[in-house]
């Protein structure tokens, strides 16, 4: 599935839907129903779409399919106030804990998203993909686009935090309790995921650089996304 396509379908699995639920079924379902209907929309979507559409299992689907399964079984601790202001963070705080965690074990996550998105086709490629992400100069690129994605989900936390915090101030079970949790994901579950791609976009940005001064020259600048003719070509040094 192309990038702004699947952007597109998270927003709508994640965003819209969800609001159309709770500014809409909340009278005819009851404000508790809504709540966890809604909630469990983008909890569904993500795990159908890891276990019977892509199919693709590794560090980072079962670290989204971990997410998900969390996030609805949070669905159904029925809290407002400070404690659904956290827990309507508690994904981003173990994000932040994951991407933090895997730099300090020095297996910087940013490396299973590229091991991932390059795919390569034989067990000789693979070798040699991990041989050049093991590079001190492409290694100290993942840690740091692993830190720049660390770093936005915490602010993005935080911003959640606050927003919950001030705007879904009444309590759990009234109607209008759905409704500011609507008018916060309005927010959130549009700009969060634009947020993400920047700093994944920014974090690449230094990791293709650390690769390009890897590789062999290339060619031709018409070549220049063409990474794995490089990659073949590279001999690891002796």
């Amino acid at each position: 599935m192309k990038g702004m396509t699947k952007l597109a379908l998270d927003i709508v699995m994640g965003a819209v839907i969800p609001i159309l639920i709770l500014n809409n079924l909340t009278g005819p379902l009851g404000a508790p129903p809504a709540y966890v209907l809604a909630a469990l929309v983008p909890v569904l979507y993500i795990l159908v779409d890891t276990f019977l559409i892509s199919r693709r299992f590794n560090v980072i689907t079962s670290y989204v399919g971990l997410s998900a399964i969390m996030n609805g079984i949070l669905a159904f601790w029925f809290v407002d106030g400070v404690l659904y202001a956290l827990k309507d963070t508690a994904a981003l705080i173990v994000s932040v804990v994951v991407f933090l965690g895997s730099v300090l074990i020095g297996r910087p996550i940013v490396r299973y998203f590229l091991l991932q998105g390059f795919n390569p086709d034989t067990p000789a490629r693979e070798s040699k993909l991990r041989q050049l992400l093991s590079v001190p100069a492409v290694q100290h690129s993942l840690v740091l686009a692993t830190l720049i994605v660390a770093a936005q989900t915490a602010l993005v936390g935080a911003v959640n935090f606050a927003l919950n915090l001030n705007l879904v101030t009444a309590p759990f079970g009234v109607d209008l309790f759905n409704q500011q949790v609507a008018q916060v994901n309005a927010i959130t579950r549009v700009a969060f995921p634009i947020a993400n791609l920047i700093a994944f976009g920014l974090g690449f940005v230094f990791v293709f650089r650390a690769l390009f001064a890897v590789l062999p020259a290339q060619p031709s600048e018409g070549q220049q996304s063409e990474l794995w003719p490089l990659i073949d070509r590279w001999e690891p040094a002796a």
